[in-house]
């Protein structure tokens, strides 16, 4: 049993890390078998605690265990997707024996806090908090059952549970925590916590606050109604005249990005090119911090393939015979999942990530003719995978996965894949030859699964949007769409970009990868080379310390 008061981390700690640092994340992808995260936010902390670890950072990481996850994405009869909840156990998990009460809609609330050790996955310690214990009543047990609950309700009371019940858990570990740093506006709670327990003190609480956005938009921002986050304790009994002195929110409806902004000491966007739409869009908001930017990353230990950066060093035949045989692992699942025996010879091109509609995952689809094309061509045949999970009740993502899935069943090489966690992200990165990111721009704030594609062989075919912005060539290390015109529509920016995306592949990309093998394996080699170290997630947590722990 570990000794949880006075804690202290389990190994020794780099001196250029030693600013005690606590990092609050509604979500964490750390390894498969720990169900609680539901996209890229997750795969970001999940490689930031990775990297924390390998460094030796003074670094703890504190979450919500979810006890159905986000949900087990899965089909119904028809083959058509179902979203299923399922008990999650996890016996590698360590019960701390802490026990501590917030609360909740002025309900006591009992907090339960289980612990994961750095040697189970190498990664920073992580507490994950609970309120599934048997003194609870039900609706209490359920604040810690389902990530991102469509309720508000329950939202709002997991914000609660993570900020204000993070907090307490650090002052019962006497951690003596120096940093706290919020990635997201989940864990707000936490800031009026901060300045409850400081007796009034901003500029303590501004000290010792940084916030990491991710959404490139003002409408994306959560915002609620002031009277029922003040019902329900998310200002930890603060007065409604001084919450609103603190935020300089004055009005009914409480911006939790905005409040975040205000109550740091600094915050961060999440590429370069975020860093500039934030701007923009805060630009007429009085009293925020300043908004640097850390361009997102991923940890090559656990995604980058090994044998993949050996072979780039020997030979062009050795790159590509590795890169084939990395795909067999994708075209079983695919086979398993769907009947259908992809070849390992013809290009795959792969799209997953999270489904919102602004991703346009069927952004290939939309030129008809151009797209059956494609599909039956017997001189340069190719292959195309889907899988990501929608939000269970974003009806426009959702159907735009059923519709690809309902259409995929007439091509025997068009997949749509389910589960896309973890495990299946690493197998499509490692069977795609083409990583399809099709974002309107500006909306990806980063996005990160095309450097992991990166790592494991796959080129990028992009819009220039988020992260591809500071490391693609064209032609040299992924492909590039070009931007469109100023001033159009949506719908003509995205009947503009499904023309150049026909364009680029059919006049550039499979002819390649079919005529010119020494070029392609050129630009994989330098996808391999230029992906690291810049977007590992080493260089990420470095730079959090240099740049915003140590201010």
């Amino acid at each position: 049993m570990t000794d949880f008061y006075n804690y202290k981390l389990p190994y020794r700690v780099d001196p250029r890390y030693k600013k005690r640092a606590a990092y609050f994340c509604m979500e964490y992808a750390i390894d498969q078998s720990l169900k609680t995260y539901s996209g890229g936010l997750g795969f970001l902390s999940g490689s930031h605690m990775k990297s924390a670890y390998e460094l030796k950072q003074n670094l703890i990481g504190i979450g919500i265990l979810w006890k159905y996850g986000y949900y087990d994405q899965e089909r119904d009869k028809e083959g058509l997707m179902k979203a299923s909840y399922i008990k999650k156990n996890y016996s590698f998990l360590e019960d701390t024996k802490i026990r501590f009460e917030i609360h909740v809609h002025s309900h006591p609330v009992k907090v339960k806090v289980l612990y994961l050790k750095p040697e189970t996955f190498n990664t920073a310690p992580v507490f994950f908090l609970s309120t599934d214990v048997e003194e609870n009543d039900h609706l209490s047990k359920t604040i810690s059952h389902y990530l991102y609950d469509s309720d508000k309700a329950a939202r709002i009371a997991a914000s609660i549970l993570l900020g204000i019940g993070g907090g307490k858990l650090l002052e019962i570990l006497s951690y003596n925590t120096e940093i706290y740093h919020l990635n997201e506006a989940h864990a707000l709670p936490l800031a009026f916590y901060l300045y409850q327990r400081s007796l009034g003190e901003l500029s303590e609480v501004k000290n010792k606050l940084t916030f990491t956005t991710h959404t490139p938009e003002e409408a994306g921002n959560e915002k609620s109604d002031f009277a029922l986050l003040n019902q329900m304790g998310f200002f930890y009994g603060l007065k409604e005249e001084e919450t609103r002195k603190i935020t300089s929110i004055n009005s009914n409806t409480f911006d939790h990005t905005l409040a975040a902004l205000r109550l740091s000491k600094i915050a961060n966007a999440v590429s370069k090119k975020h860093k500039e739409v934030s701007a923009k869009m805060w630009k007429d908001k009085a009293g925020i911090c300043n908004i640097t930017s850390i361009t997102n990353a991923q940890n090559k230990s656990f995604w980058a393939n090994k044998d993949l950066y050996k072979a780039a060093k020997k030979s062009v035949k050795q790159l590509l015979t590795i890169k084939k045989s990395l795909k067999q692992d994708l075209f079983e699942t695919i086979a398993d999942q769907t009947g259908k025996l992809f070849d390992p010879e013809k290009l795959t091109i792969v799209w997953a990530r999270r489904f919102a509609e602004y991703k346009r995952a069927d952004l290939i689809t939309r030129n008809k003719e151009s797209f059956e094309k494609m599909m039956n061509s017997k001189d340069f045949p190719i292959q195309i995978v889907w899988a990501g999970k929608p939000y269970p009740k974003d009806e426009e993502a959702i159907q735009i996965f059923k519709k690809l899935q309902k259409m995929s069943v007439y091509y025997e090489n068009c997949a749509v894949l389910t589960g896309y966690e973890l495990a299946l992200s690493h197998q499509l990165k490692m069977g795609a030859d083409i990583w399809l990111n099709t974002p309107r721009i500006p909306r990806e704030a980063s996005g990160t699964s095309g450097m992991t594609a990166g790592m494991n062989g796959a080129i990028n075919l992009s819009t220039q949007d988020g992260w591809v912005l500071e490391f693609a060539k064209d032609a040299v290390n992924s492909f590039i769409l070009p931007l469109p015109k100023e001033g159009l529509s949506q719908p003509e920016v995205d009947e503009y970009d499904a023309k150049k995306l026909k364009e680029t592949l059919l006049g550039h990309i499979i002819p390649m990868y079919y005529e010119d093998k020494q070029k392609w394996a050129i630009i994989i080699k330098n996808s391999l080379e230029h992906v690291i170290p810049y977007f590992d997630s080493s260089r990420m947590a470095e730079e959090y310390y240099k740049c915003i722990y140590n201010l």
